[in-house]
């Protein structure tokens, strides 16, 4: 049976050696994260696990390096120096096997602190914006702390958890973290217009994060009968909905439904989520499972990059040997739009750095990791076009790939292909 307590109180209940789970994403419980780090002078060597989370994590401040040591399935810009410095640690796992992680034993978890929105009538919370990984760990953990905010949006599928099945209840009522849209540069406008071009009518769309995902849908205007099964939902997608381009009616699972693991956004998107029975928020085991998303036609699935060599190779996760974020859910989605039937894997990034480098390159940097392989690439996006690889050989790749790069790169990186490969 659960109890309504303090921060300070609930957060007692942590011991030295556990590990700790902190929600995902725009649902970290701030006000628990900040009453577990308060208690950093009398703990030691506490584990913190997580994927990517919003706003401050100050657990992974120098000053408790002796208290807290987070162990990131997904590097997000709170933890990157950590990482970086060696304070905290990385860890590469498909973001559709991080729920496995938990069940199975690998990594078992002694507490989660949760972010909920307040019981209904019959004693049900909802995991709100973020299901994702979060529901296996909440099945999972011995101990379970939720924060329980009026302004969680409660949603349907797969996120409902009773109260008798929470430990501690800390009540807040605090704005959950929102992801303020960027004002597009022309050149993300040209790659997101690219990328709505290899998008099919009745397509069932997968979007990351970022800008580009943010223009592909300012150009999706048009089209006709799309689908969402996504890891992750934005904005964008409520336009569509309301103009009447997102209807679901064209895929085989879960059709007229939009599925989805978690949502990153402003205020409007959480609004659009609550109650909301056109929105099934689902364990990402499923929402990322290869064989699911496989069923679904047309499935195109956009993801960005770091850079992309001359063969097809992707690194998405580090800048050389400086890890930058994670393995996420790209693979899990790449494939899966590979195998769907006229399903179209994108990988869209600008053609160079702010510094002007080119982001098409001869060979990946020294220590840099390849999160998506070049057997498994098909499209790859940038400003200047689209390079269609499947079924190319090196040479006939590292051609198309040229000729998306930027026009100022072009010929250092024709001549070292000319050097590998031989003349096209």
């Amino acid at each position: 049976m659960s109890r309504n307590v303090s921060a300070e109180e609930a957060l007692s209940v942590v011991k030295s050696g556990e590990r700790v789970f902190i929600h995902s994403v725009a649902a970290a419980p701030q006000r628990l994260v900040d009453a577990l780090t308060a208690r950093a002078g009398e703990l030691r060597v506490v584990e913190i696990v997580s994927l990517h989370t919003e706003g401050r994590a100050p657990y992974v401040a120098p000053e408790h390096a002796k208290s807290f040591r987070v162990n990131a399935l997904f590097v997000g810009a709170n933890v990157r120096k950590a990482v970086e410095e060696g304070r905290a640690d990385y860890m590469p796992v498909f973001l559709s096997e991080v729920p496995q992680l938990f069940r199975s034993g690998v990594l078992p978890l002694d507490v989660a602190l949760i972010h909920v929105s307040p019981p209904d009538r019959h004693g049900f919370c909802s995991l709100g914006v973020s299901v994702d990984v979060t529901r296996a760990a909440v099945q999972t953990a011995r101990t379970v702390i939720a924060q329980v905010n009026p302004r969680m949006p409660r949603t349907h599928g797969d996120g409902v958890i009773h109260v008798d099945d929470i430990d501690y209840l800390v009540e807040v009522d605090e704005p959950i973290h929102e992801l303020p849209e960027h004002e597009l540069t022309e050149a993300e406008r040209s790659i997101g217009r690219h990328c709505a071009e290899l998008v099919e009518d009745g397509a069932t769309l997968q979007l990351g994060i970022g800008a580009i995902p943010q223009a592909t849908f300012a150009y999706l205007g048009d089209h006709q009968r799309l689908g969402i099964h996504t890891e992750m939902l934005s904005d964008g997608v409520v336009d569509l909905v309301e103009k009447g381009v997102i209807t679901g009616e064209a895929k085989k699972v879960h059709p007229g439904k939009i599925v989805a693991g978690f949502a990153l956004g402003t205020r409007r998107l959480y609004d659009f989520l609550h109650d909301n029975p056109l929105v099934a928020m689902l364990d990402i085991a499923y929402v990322n499972e290869t064989a699911v998303i496989r069923r679904n036609p047309k499935v195109t699935a956009i993801n960005s990059a770091i850079e992309v060599d001359l063969t097809g190779q992707v690194c998405a996760d580090s800048i050389g040997d400086r890890q930058y974020s994670g393995v996420g859910g790209q693979m899990d989605f790449i494939r899966g739009a590979a195998l769907s039937e006229g399903g179209k894997p994108i990988i869209a990034l600008p053609s160079v750095t702010s510094g002007g480098e080119s982001r098409i390159v001869s060979y990946l940097r020294p220590g840099a990791g390849v999160v998506t392989t070049r057997a498994h690439v098909h499209y790859v996006v940038t400003e200047q076009g689209i390079a269609d690889l499947f079924g190319k050989n090196l040479r006939q790749r590292a051609a198309a790939l040229i000729a998306i790069a930027h026009p100022k790169h072009r010929d250092a990186l024709a001549a070292e292909a000319r050097r590998r490969f031989g003349s096209w």
